[in-house]
């Protein structure tokens, strides 16, 4: 759990770095304004599959990045970006579950996931209040580009990992209704806690009418240069180019 923990962080600060590069070209001064956020998204979530004879969740991390745009000056905004890193699936299949996925049986001490990987992109209205929670609602769009039936297995001490990737399977295109709330920290960094759920209306498997996606979210945002010294450092910027601007505009009177 600590190796797992430790390396959350690390991608964290890396896809941080990078993302505020990319983002700061494309919206310069626009980026964490009062009404535009940009930021990580992270967390874990609890997913499983209707319409398989496993009632099991699966946990797994997810992490991305989101957009926050205010709409005129009001309490409402929309919430957008994309799930980078983000799993979707069921936990310890059946032996129905498996039969029907093709699946290799290796030995019956052990258990079997299914696992699949997605771009997701949630399109959300969201109303914060002004005691800083908040609720939002909306769909949730997914691209499927990876999906395994995983193997685990821990037999005195033996710890066994096999995967049996099963894409063909699956339907690239996922779809469907999500929900949240949450809660703003407040202060300038605007650090966000919240839970979401998300129930899909598109089935999973080609030859498997029935079979959703549903999966519960905790999640956290972290804002991306709305810090004090950041802002001190737009503000400053932004003061210098109305100086230049005015300066400008008296060369011409």
């Amino acid at each position: 759990m600590k190796k797992i923990l430790i390396l959350l962080i690390l991608s964290f600060g890396i896809y941080a770095a990078q993302s505020q590069v990319l983002i700061s070209l494309l919206l310069g001064d626009k980026l964490n304004s009062p009404d535009l956020e940009f930021g990580l998204e992270g967390g874990g979530n609890f997913s499983n599959i209707t319409g398989l004879e496993t009632k099991k969740f699966a946990l797994d991390w997810n992490l991305g990045f989101y957009f926050d745009i205010r709409i005129k000056q009001s309490h409402w905004w929309v919430y957008t970006g994309v799930l980078v890193k983000a799993k979707l699936g069921s936990g310890k299949l059946t032996e129905n579950d498996l039969s029907f996925l093709k699946t290799d049986i290796y030995t019956d001490k052990g258990d079997y996931y299914q696992k699949i990987n997605y771009f997701l992109v949630p399109i959300l209205a969201k109303y914060r209040f002004n005691n800083r929670m908040y609720l939002e609602a909306g769909t949730q769009l997914g691209l499927m580009y990876k999906a395994w039936v995983e193997f685990k297995s821990d037999v005195e001490g033996k710890q066994a990992i096999v995967k049996e990737f099963n894409k063909d399977m699956i339907n690239r295109i996922d779809a469907g209704l999500m929900a949240g709330t949450g809660y703003r920290f407040k202060g300038r960094t605007g650090w966000t806690i919240g839970i979401k759920y998300y129930y899909g209306l598109a089935n999973v498997y080609k030859d498997k009418p029935g079979t959703k996606n549903n999966s519960l979210y905790l999640k956290v945002n972290i804002p991306i240069g709305a810090g004090e010294d950041a802002q001190k450092k737009r503000e400053a910027k932004l003061k210098k180019k109305a100086e230049k601007k005015a300066q400008k505009q008296n060369k011409k009177n």
